[in-house]
């Protein structure tokens, strides 16, 4: 580390203490050369994940974004709020197992449907109609088919 007093490389860590959220090292150095004493902090360089829209656009993944549509799809439904941020995790862990660290909003739309579908019905066919942006009473209607079909199965 360079001293910012001397410009020497040359320094020893007197102390390191982690932040109170785990991100940050502060260390406090002193310079073997003019032994004045300065602070340092490190933190990991993380890649955002990205998320790539249909128009082709890439935005940085906010995970509160994907929790707000939740909550509205589930409004007024039994649904905890554990449930929905273990079902956000999911998609998120989905996305950092990806190597190139993004993902299409179709494929994470797709993921939250086929688990708000094992958790809510009510809730998947709002999320649904607002994520396949329902044009028309028949095509809601054929969704709702759908479930009725593979709750008999």
């Amino acid at each position: 580390m360079t001293c910012p007093f001397c410009g020497r490389k040359e320094d020893r860590v007197i102390d390191s203490r982690e932040s109170k959220e785990g991100d940050t090292v502060r260390r406090r150095r002193q310079c073997l050369a003019c032994e004045r004493r300065f602070t340092t902090y490190e933190r990991t360089d993380e890649i955002p994940y990205m998320v790539v829209k249909k128009d082709g656009r890439r935005e940085k993944f906010d995970r509160q974004k994907v929790l707000n549509g939740l909550l509205k799809a589930c409004e007024k439904r039994p649904v905890s709020m554990a449930k929905l941020a273990e079902v956000v995790d999911e998609v998120e862990s989905k996305l950092s197992d990806n190597p190139d660290r993004e993902m299409s909003t179709r494929d994470i739309g797709s993921a939250l449907m086929d688990r708000l579908r094992t958790i809510d019905k009510i809730a998947y066919v709002r999320f649904a109609s607002v994520y396949r942006d329902f044009q028309d009473v028949e095509t809601f209607l054929d969704e709702l088919r759908n479930l009725v079909i593979q709750k008999r199965s």
